[in-house]
Parts: structure tokens; C-alpha cells; sequence
């Protein structure tokens, strides 16, 4: 493999990983499932399973990204309704202003 040749693989590995961060959670997700399919199936050639590998890395990231991105909105929605719950507004408690004492 010449230099070249290097420089076209890692410009394509680049591109295809930037094309899958646009992808939402479900499509990312169904993507992952199906190169879980394809490699448990195996009869694939190395070089072919190790794109499958590197292709199913880059997807669970994007789906855990999604998640982490989930589970924020719902602990800031959380702590928002104890806030409500308890009388003090998300302001009292960061900035001390209001707090009893």
C-alpha cells in the first residue's frame, strides 16, 4: 500500500465517521444492531470485519452520545421540578440569593 493509498483509506475513514455522527439515535442504533448481525454471522475477510468493528465503534459512540445528551435534559428537568417542590427557583440556590438564614 503506498502512501497514497493511506491517505485515500484515512480520508474515507474520516468522512464515513463524520457522516455518522449526523445520525439520530434510533438510525444509529438500528445501524449498530445490523454490523452486530453481520459480524456474529461471520464468513466475512479480515479486512472486512475490521471496517465492521471500527464502523460499529464509531455508531455506539454516537448512541451513547445521544444518551448522555438524554439523560442531561432529564436530571436538568429533575432538579428543575425539586426546585419547583421545594420553593426555591434554580437562581436561590447557585447564587445564594433568597436562601434562608
Amino acid at each position: 500500500m503506498s502512501a497514497d493509498d493511506t491517505d485515500t483509506t484515512e480520508a474515507n475513514e474520516t468522512s464515513a465517521a463524520s457522516d455518522l455522527d449526523g445520525l439520530g439515535y434510533e438510525q444509529a442504533r438500528d445501524q449498530l444492531i445490523e454490523v452486530v448481525r453481520r459480524l456474529e454471522a461471520g464468513g466475512l475477510s479480515l479486512e472486512d470485519s475490521l471496517a465492521l468493528w471500527e464502523q460499529g465503534e464509531t455508531l455506539a459512540k454516537v448512541c451513547e452520545r445521544h444518551l448522555e445528551g438524554a439523560r442531561k435534559r432529564i436530571d436538568d428537568k429533575l432538579a428543575s421540578v425539586e426546585d419547583t417542590a421545594n420553593g426555591t427557583a434554580p437562581e436561590d440556590v447557585e447564587g445564594g440569593a433568597g436562601a434562608a438564614g
